[in-house]
């Protein structure tokens, strides 16, 4: 059973969440919190796999909760799901640099949103197409700003920087052994071995590590 906390300053809004997740049987809402403040209280009392944050919101936004909670989180543990109008949320590329896992539009069908829970309780990252777009958009275009030590690079062997290349541009675990003429479980380590070798949360980090230290550049 994946248990979910879900954030949002509209009561309404947090209350159809409920009955749709609540629809599904390996799905369960472990609670609610209506700003950041009361979603970081509420995640630490729940301990649950995913949180759905709005981002903005009275009293601490999404994008101060998101860093609060994954920095007092287990690794592997709880994941962020950023929900948004995208368009109007300026903070979603600092969301994540911060940790969170995925972006999902607000208007996304029903069954895109379970799906969405259940991709990032699996610990993969996940992004909505347009929304991808945007944010390797801004990566390309803060890279600069935002260059990363040299020395994150320079410890990757050349076959785990082919692989975080391949990530950077989406590929799957299946996808990466296919390229690679290697086997899916020896790309799972290669991935693993990433994650821990450039201190990341999930592929959306490593995404956004790809793009800042210019290992990859836009296709």
């Amino acid at each position: 059973m994946i248990g979910v906390v879900v954030v949002d300053d509209q009561t309404l809004v947090r209350a159809g969440f409920r009955v749709l997740i609540e629809s599904s049987a390996d799905i369960t809402v472990l609670g609610e919190a209506a700003d950041g403040r009361e979603a970081v209280a509420v995640v630490a009392a729940t301990d649950p796999d995913v949180v759905l944050m709005d981002i903005r919101m009275p009293e601490m936004d999404g994008l101060e909760a998101t860093r609060r909670i994954l920095a007092a989180a287990a690794p592997e543990r709880t994941r962020v799901l950023i929900l948004t109008t995208f368009e109007l949320d300026e903070y979603v590329y600092e969301a994540l640099r911060s940790g969170a896992s995925g972006f999902l539009l607000k208007d996304a069908p029903p069954e895109q949103l379970l799906e969405a829970i259940r991709t990032v309780a699996a610990g993969n990252a996940l992004l909505a197409p347009s929304v991808t777009r945007r944010v390797i958009s801004e990566l390309v275009s803060r890279a600069p700003q935002h260059a990363r030590d040299d020395a994150l690079l320079a410890a990757l062997t050349p076959r785990e920087r082919e692989v975080l290349c391949l990530v950077a541009h989406g590929c799957s675990n299946a996808e990466l052994a296919e390229q690679l003429h290697m086997s899916p479980a020896t790309a799972k380590t290669h991935v693993s071995r990433l994650l821990a070798k450039l201190g990341a949360r999930d592929r959306a980090q490593l995404v956004v590590i790809a793009y800042e230290t210019g290992a990859v550049t836009p296709r």
